[in-house]
């Protein structure tokens, strides 16, 4: 019986590079990639062929770029400079067993992988990448802090709202680093977590009482939390991160006019770990591609 599987890379970015190559250390693979001209099929290892040549027909899985597509099919495509557009029709054309992760799951995609009659996988929103993720973006939102400070992190008083996957990992860590950290919350299991990590919870409604004395203010709430009445009292050094999806947490035009330095800091495994951020896109795949298969058998 043959246990070849058939997958397709459309597009990516250099994260990709080094997933492919994780995808490639299982011989029962067969990857096809699209949108990877500018490159050498030896430095890829996988064999390169234009949308139109690829036979969706025999795909057991499409991997698209981590922003999906725009709300017109088209996606990124770092390594090459020609469009490719993911079309209803063309994903009509892949059998229903057929898997298609991206990073995120647009509109666009999501609608059009539904009435294609496939199953759409958004990798960012697993609990398992996003745990993963976790440790580049702590170790860029350091390098961010360090770079954009004239102060040490030891000592400093740092704010981090929300404890989820990534605000537990950066309030840990800057803990760790000898800061002082608040975590701000409207969850009382998470003010509860704080405590019990041994930092000092902060009940959101209440965050303008103490961004008078922050030196640092890291959101990680993909909702407006940061507003003029938190900016306000801010010390003109005081550094805000915002690593929330966009639109980001924060208010940027009136922190901007209050003097105070706010960075939107998206993507930060891709940017600060490329490397890193690949092998845990192809741990992931490699390891939901097995659950698929033992749930064929």
């Amino acid at each position: 019986m043959d246990t070849t599987k058939n997958i397709a890379v459309i597009g990516g970015d250099a994260r990709y590079l080094e997933m492919i190559k994780r995808l490639s250390t299982n011989e029962n693979l067969n990857i096809t990639l699209v949108g990877f001209d500018q490159l050498k099929e030896g430095f890829t290892g996988a064999k390169q062929v234009e949308l139109e040549d690829l036979d969706p027909a025999n795909l057991h899985a499409v991997i698209l770029p981590i922003p999906g597509t725009d709300n017109q099919g088209y996606i990124e495509t770092v390594f090459s400079d020609k469009k490719i557009q993911i079309t209803v029709d063309w994903l009509k054309k892949l059998p229903n067993h057929c898997l298609v992760f991206s990073g995120i799951a647009t509109d666009y995609l999501k609608n059009s992988v539904k009435d294609a009659g496939l199953k759409l996988i958004p990798l960012m929103n697993r609990n398992d990448v996003a745990i993963y993720n976790s440790i580049p973006t702590v170790e860029g939102t350091i390098m961010i802090a360090i770079q954009n400070t004239d102060f040490t992190i030891h000592s400093s008083n740092v704010i981090v709202l929300g404890l989820g996957r990534v605000g537990m990992s950066v309030a840990s860590k800057f803990s760790a680093l000898g800061a002082k950290v608040f975590v701000g919350s409207r969850s009382n299991e998470d003010l509860a977590r704080a405590t019990e990590m041994g930092l000092t919870p902060i009940h959101i409604d209440e965050l303008d009482a103490y961004t008078s004395n922050c030196d640092m203010l890291i959101n990680t709430v993909p909702a407006l939390v940061v507003t003029d009445k938190e900016i306000q009292p801010m010390k003109s050094h005081a550094l805000i991160i915002d690593l929330a999806s966009k639109p980001g947490g924060t208010d940027f035009d009136y922190a901007k006019k209050r003097g105070i330095k706010a960075l939107h800091s998206l993507g930060l495994p891709g940017i600060v770990a490329p490397k890193t951020a690949g092998e845990i896109l192809g741990t992931v795949i490699l390891q939901i591609l097995a659950e698929e298969n033992s749930g064929e058998e």
